[in-house]
C-alpha cells in the first residue's frame, strides 16, 4: 500500500472530480489504482431522485492513460442506493462523469486513442495500445459523427466541390464537399456518387443562416455539381477554376504542336530538324514564361511553322486575360475578343475549347470577381489519396467522412490544450 502521502498526489495527478485514491499496485506492465468516489448521494436512474444507500457494487476496471508507458487501470466499487419513491423500486450505480456507465475505458483515454489515430490506421493504434482494432472502430463511430455538425460554423464563405474514385478505373465515385474559411479548410460531406440530385439534397440541408454566407462554389465544369449549385444556392456564383480551363486550351495547342512536328519531321533535313530540339523541349514544357534566349530558340521552331506561332500567341493572349487585373465584366469582354481571335485564324484546334468556353462563360469569369480557384479542393484530395494509402481503401463514405474529420480536425477536436 502506498503511503497517504502518494494517495493524495496520484488524486491530483488523475484530475478527476469526486475520487480520491485509496491504493495502487504495480503488476509487471500494468499499474492499478484503487480509487473511491467522494459523493455520498446516488440518483435514482427513473426519476432523479436521491435513493437510499444499498452497498456497493462490484468493483470494476477501468482503463485509463497510461503512466511511464504502463497499462493504467482504475479499480472502482460504484456506490448503489434503491429508489423507494418509483413503483419497481429500480436499483442504481453511482455515475461519475470520467467515464460513461457501461464503458471499460474513461473518457480521456478514449480521447487519447483517438488522437493517436490522427494520421494513423486502426491496426497501428491498436498494437500500440494492446486493444482490438474493433474496439477501436467503436470508439471513432461514437465519438465521431457521420454528418458534419454546422454548430461548428459561423461562416462558410467559399464551397469546393470534387469527386474521387474510391476504386481503381474510376468507379464508384464519391461526391467531395469542402469549404475554405479563415484560411482552413474543412470536410463538410462525403457523398455516394456524383449525381445532381445527391448534392442538391446536401445544399438542401444547410442551415439559411448559413447559406447566406457562401461567397461562391468553386468546381470543374460537371454540369451536376453546376446544376445543383445554381438551383439551391441562389444569387451565389459558380466559379470555374482556371487551371481547369487551362488545361483544356494548352491541350488544344498540344494537339497543334503534335500534328506539325509530325509535318516538319517529314518535310525537313534530318540535321534541321535536330537543331530544333531545344525549342521543341521548351514548347513541351507548356508554359507561357519564356526567357529572351529561349524566345529566340522558339522562333527558329516557328520560321517553319507559321501555325505553331499563331496557336502559341492565342495561348499566351488566354493566360494574359487571367494575368491581368480585370474586373469580372472587363474579363468577359476580353473573352469575347479572344474567341473572334480565334475566329479571324486559320487555325481548328481550338475549335472544341472556343465551344466550352462559351458554354460555361458566365461561370469562367466569376473568376475574377475575388481570384478563388479549386486550390484548396485539390490540395484536400492528395490528403484523401494519402489515406486511402495509408489504410489500404476506406469504401463507405461514412467511414470515410469520420476519418477525414478526424485526419483535418481531430487536434482541435480532441487535444486538451
Amino acid at each position: 500500500m502506498a503511503p497517504l502521502f502518494m494517495h493524495s498526489f496520484l488524486t491530483d495527478l488523475l484530475g478527476f472530480q469526486h475520487i480520491e485514491v485509496t491504493g495502487c499496485e504495480i503488476k509487471d506492465h500494468e499499474i492499478y489504482i484503487n480509487v473511491t468516489s467522494t459523493l455520498e448521494d446516488v440518483l435514482c436512474r427513473n426519476c432523479g431522485e436521491k435513493t437510499k444507500s444499498k452497498g456497493y457494487a462490484e468493483a470494476r476496471e477501468i482503463r485509463h492513460l497510461p503512466m511511464n508507458g504502463k497499462e493504467c487501470y482504475l479499480i472502482i466499487k460504484a456506490r448503489r442506493g434503491i429508489c423507494e419513491k418509483c413503483d419497481d423500486h429500480p436499483t442504481t450505480n453511482q455515475r461519475l462523469d470520467w467515464y460513461d456507465y457501461k464503458s471499460r475505458y474513461t473518457k480521456a483515454y478514449l480521447k487519447h486513442l483517438l488522437l493517436s489515430l490522427v494520421n494513423s490506421t486502426l491496426e497501428d493504434v491498436a498494437t500500440k495500445e494492446n486493444i482490438s482494432a474493433d474496439t477501436l472502430e467503436r470508439a471513432l463511430q461514437n465519438m465521431v459523427s457521420e454528418k458534419v455538425d454546422w454548430a461548428r460554423f459561423k461562416t462558410l464563405d467559399l464551397i469546393g466541390i470534387d469527386e474521387i474514385s474510391v476504386k481503381k478505373g474510376y468507379k464508384n465515385y464519391r461526391t467531395i464537399i469542402t469549404n475554405k474559411s479563415s484560411q482552413k479548410v474543412h470536410i463538410l460531406a462525403v457523398l455516394k456518387g456524383r449525381e445532381k440530385a445527391t448534392v442538391k439534397g446536401f445544399f438542401k440541408s444547410i442551415p439559411p443562416k448559413l447559406k447566406g454566407t457562401i461567397q461562391g462554389v468553386c468546381c470543374d465544369m460537371y454540369d451536376g455539381y453546376i446544376n445543383a449549385a445554381l438551383e439551391e444556392l441562389k444569387g451565389v456564383p459558380i466559379i470555374i477554376d482556371r487551371f481547369h480551363v487551362a488545361k483544356l486550351y494548352r491541350k488544344c495547342l498540344v494537339k497543334l504542336r503534335q500534328s506539325e512536328l509530325s509535318r516538319l519531321r517529314k518535310i525537313l533535313a534530318s540535321k534541321t530538324y535536330k537543331s530544333l530540339k531545344t525549342a521543341i523541349a521548351i514548347l513541351r514544357r507548356n508554359t507561357e514564361v519564356v526567357t529572351k534566349e529561349e524566345r529566340k530558340e522558339l522562333e527558329l521552331l516557328f520560321n517553319h511553322s507559321p501555325k505553331l506561332r499563331t496557336g502559341y500567341r492565342i495561348c499566351r493572349s488566354i493566360t494574359s486575360i487571367y494575368n491581368s487585373k480585370f474586373g469580372c465584366k472587363r474579363a468577359f469582354r476580353s473573352f469575347k475578343e479572344w474567341q473572334d481571335k480565334v475566329a479571324q485564324s486559320d487555325l481548328l484546334c481550338f475549335d472544341g475549347f472556343v465551344q466550352t468556353l462559351t458554354r460555361y462563360q458566365e461561370h469562367i469569369s466569376n473568376y475574377f470577381k475575388g481570384r478563388h480557384t479549386s486550390g484548396f479542393v485539390e490540395g484536400f484530395n492528395n490528403k484523401i489519396k494519402t489515406m486511402k494509402r495509408r489504410c489500404y481503401g476506406i469504401y463507405n463514405e461514412k467511414s470515410l467522412f469520420r476519418r477525414l474529420f478526424l485526419d483535418t480536425e481531430g487536434y482541435d477536436v480532441f487535444l486538451s490544450r
